[in-house]
């Protein structure tokens, strides 16, 4: 990896990679990466600076150490959650959904509340053997403000949620693979390895299509299925009729090349 960036402490590590893939990693294991204040911001500010660079196709996410992360640092609490929690800005998760990238999450240990929302708002999720997806907002009285509340019952199913929240009850990888939560399940030496082959995959495809196709499959889980159709029809219209003839030609030959296992060309 090269253009290694950090916040000053390296609490928040930042590299990029030639090919577009782009690493975060939350470093902080001795506390099993919990965040503070100033942990938060550097995570949302990465995140746009990643999404506003274009050399950058996918983001991985990670943590250090033993745990993925533990949530927010409780110690600093009150510095957290009595801050503007509508400030988008200093918001990692507002900044996540707002990116255009797709970003896989490599999980492993331990992803607890606020690690839990962090991991909700990926794209694609890569967990460990053995990892654990905590919800403990009920069990110390926090109200959840990146999500969880909503998004968890949407993936699993509300009963499911319910329980795994109400109770603070640890959703194991495994259980989360067969609720389709988790995309994979490796082994914690595979986890990273796995994570760069899919973002290696997704960076071979059409980098406008991939943005496109993301974008569209997010914007129309807002929306009920009707609505969510009429949206794919109308950004396809958009699409297409954006298209000069010699984009149409390369799409062609590009086609053919896979097809005939020629190499192909580049949209």
């Amino acid at each position: 990896m090269d253009g290694k960036q950090s916040s000053p402490e390296n609490l928040i590590l930042v590299s990029r990679e030639p090919d577009g893939v782009a690493f975060v990693t939350i470093n902080r294991p001795k506390l099993l990466n919990s965040l503070t204040k100033a942990m938060i911001t550097d995570l949302a500010r990465a995140i746009k600076s990643l999404n506003q660079d274009d050399s950058v196709r996918v983001i991985v996410l990670s943590g250090t150490g033993r745990a993925f992360c533990s949530g927010v640092d409780l110690t600093a609490a009150e510095d957290v959650f009595k801050g503007d929690v509508k400030d988008i800005e200093a918001d990692p998760v507002a900044q996540m959904e707002r990116c255009k990238k797709p970003i896989i999450a490599a999980i492993n240990g331990f992803a607890v509340t606020a690690g839990f929302e962090i991991a909700l708002a990926c794209d694609i999720i890569v967990a460990a053997k053995g990892a654990k997806f905590i919800d403990t907002h009920a069990r110390f009285g926090i109200f959840p403000s990146w999500g969880l509340s909503q998004k968890l019952s949407r993936i699993i199913g509300a009963n499911k949620a319910r329980e795994v929240s109400l109770t603070a009850t640890p959703l194991t990888a495994e259980v989360g693979e067969t609720l389709g939560f988790v995309n994979h399940v490796v082994e914690e030496s595979e986890l990273l390895k796995k994570a760069r082959e899919i973002a290696g995959a997704i960076v071979k495809n059409n980098q406008d299509l991939v943005l496109r196709y993301k974008a569209v499959i997010n914007d129309g889980l807002k929306l009920d299925l009707g609505h969510a159709l009429t949206l794919e029809k109308e950004r396809a219209h958009e699409y297409y009729n954006g298209m000069t003839k010699d984009q149409f030609k390369k799409m062609q030959e590009f086609i053919a090349g896979r097809s005939s296992k020629k190499p192909s060309s580049k949209l």
